[in-house]
């Protein structure tokens, strides 16, 4: 049987089945990303931090807005030739699309790049410091020092966690395998079992046991075993006792929270386990290895754990996320980074809240006693300076983004400028030194160090000791909740691109047999198809100056 209004429409509401169907499906969707959009405005409205302000590179944004209006446009193009029955044309335009949407994904890609190779700080005095953080090991004043395009076992990282352990205990209930298979060169040989361990199943750990994934995977199984089969005899002498207690003629009518009840059951409870002691077997939870000969210099990523005492020479513990602890003496795990951006709108912000002056806190921050930042602050002063006359003329004020925020368009502008320079430059002079969108297409770019020839600003480089540090992370969801709702949506956008680019390149390399036979079926799904590509633009025509502009 065939479904009718596959092809032709429907007399009374001029529409086919497929049509209805992109638009209850379109419904669906406008209720989707408009939840995203309305919480995005709330948390926004509502946030308890100052809300990163013109934070995304304009350009590439402005560029995929074009191409997907483009794209927009020539799947309409295919449409109409499909109508017209010019499968060539069909087919030129349709690639157009398509190369729209591979363009627009390649575009978000960089972008998407840069933000995961952007390091940025909070400092405990709530200072936002952004730049390149450098590889492990590397050091302001080293040969390397400013060349943050090295890595470090493939990738970018900030300075690791590091302590001279002496002990780890390990939690036998969350380890976590890969945690050990990352650290397994730093352990091995160099830990041995601070206790006879004896398991269940009869294996013996003598003291002085090497440290091993084998001896740990073993133990895990035999402390898992453990606890299910003392949790199954916990349950059949708790099921005995209450079923007993349910037989004694003494208790008949009482209820569960009585005294005597309570006191039958728990009396009842001990007597069952004591008949069972020997069924129940050793649960070992941990383990405790130490250090065999001396401390051992441990390295973990920063995202794996917490420093107790993060202060360089302090005693404390490293506590990984899978609950291993690791103890002994704090090692150097400052952080090295080239600044690209200075914020002290969330210092500001505190400080009011303290009752404390701004100004007097910006000051007394630990940055500013940093050398290298020093001149980048006292020349953002001149240029707010500056930009106060201009917006005065006009009857403006500045915001605190102007007034607090210093971008990498201006340390990079004003990284050859002297103070008395500056002074003697009005604000539209000033701000033409700044580089433009295309010089920072995806985000400052940072020198190459020891090639003369490589594009780029050397930023100013500090060293960031640990204790200094509140909190560290990439521009990921991690960092803060306007990137999470950044990724999250721009995220599902690209989904929906990328879905959408692979129903339209079905139509275009799988359609021709369908044209042949039955055209206008092939247009009917065309049509419905570039229905929801108008929905993928509309939506980012939204998103773009929601987290791009404002």
């Amino acid at each position: 049987m065939e479904i009718p209004y596959i092809v032709e429409p429907r007399k009374d509401t001029g529409l086919t089945n497929s049509k209805i169907g992109i638009w209850l499906f379109l419904a669906s969707e406008v209720m989707l990303f408009g939840g995203l959009f309305s919480g995005y405005v709330f948390l926004r409205i509502y946030a308890d931090y100052p809300w990163p302000e013109r934070t995304l590179p304009v350009l590439p944004g402005l560029i995929n807005t074009f191409v997907l209006i483009g794209s927009s446009i020539t799947v309409v193009f295919a449409w109409v030739a499909l109508k017209l029955r010019d499968w060539r044309k069909f087919q030129i335009y349709m690639s157009i699309t398509l190369v729209c949407a591979v363009l627009f994904m390649v575009l978000k890609g960089i972008e998407y790049n840069a933000k995961f190779s952007h390091q940025a700080v909070r400092l405990d005095d709530y200072t936002v410091i952004e730049g390149h953080a450098h590889p492990q090991g590397d050091h302001h004043g080293d040969e390397h020092a400013g060349d943050d395009h090295a890595d470090h076992g493939g990738k970018k990282i900030t300075k690791n966690l590091n302590i001279k352990a002496e002990q780890v205990d390990i939690n036998l209930r969350r380890v976590d395998n890969k945690y050990y298979e990352t650290l397994g060169e730093q352990y091995e040989g160099k830990f041995v079992l601070a206790n006879k361990v004896e398991l269940n199943n009869g294996t013996v750990f003598e003291k002085g046991a090497a440290i091993s994934k084998d001896l740990i995977d073993e133990a895990k199984e035999d402390y898992l075993k453990a606890l299910a089969n003392n949790s199954n005899i916990d349950i059949e002498v708790s099921r005995k006792a209450w079923s007993d207690a349910k037989g004694e003629a003494a208790l008949k009518g009482k209820r569960y929270w009585e005294d005597d009840k309570k006191e039958f059951i728990a009396n009842r409870t001990k007597e069952l386990k004591a008949d069972r002691l020997e069924e129940y077997q050793t649960v070992t939870p941990s383990l405790t290895f130490v250090a065999n000969g001396g401390p051992v210099d441990i390295s973990v990523d920063p995202y794996w754990g917490r420093l107790s005492h993060p202060k360089e020479g302090d005693k404390g513990t490293l506590k990984l996320k899978d609950e291993t602890l690791i103890s002994g003496t704090t090692a150097d795990s400052s952080i090295a980074i080239n600044v690209d951006g200075i914020d002290f709108r969330h210092t500001v912000m505190k400080a009011i809240e303290k009752g404390i002056d701004p100004e007097a806190a910006i000051n007394n921050s630990w940055l500013l006693k940093q050398e290298s930042i020093k001149p980048v602050w006292e020349k953002h002063q001149v240029v707010v300076a500056k930009l106060k006359e201009y917006l005065e003329e006009h009857g403006k004020e500045p915001t605190e983004n102007d007034l607090y925020r210093v971008n990498w368009q201006e340390i990079a502008g004003l990284a050859d400028k002297s103070i008395e320079e500056l002074q003697g430059m009005d604000h539209k002079a000033i701000e033409k030194l700044f580089p433009g969108d295309v010089e920072g297409f995806a985000g400052p770019v940072h020198k190459k160090h020891g090639d003369p020839d490589s594009k780029g600003v050397e930023y100013p480089a500090i060293i960031v000791p640990r204790e200094q540090v509140r909190f560290e992370s990439v521009f990921s969801p991690r960092w803060n909740t306007y990137y999470a709702t950044y990724f999250t949506i721009t995220a599902l956008h690209g989904l929906h691109v990328i879905a959408g680019a692979l129903v339209l390149a079905y139509y275009l390399f799988f359609g021709r047999k369908m044209f042949d036979t039955k055209p206008e079926w092939l247009a009917n799904r065309v049509e419905i198809g570039g229905l929801f590509w108008h929905f993928v633009d509309l939506v980012w025509i939204f998103l773009f100056p929601i987290l791009y502009l404002m």
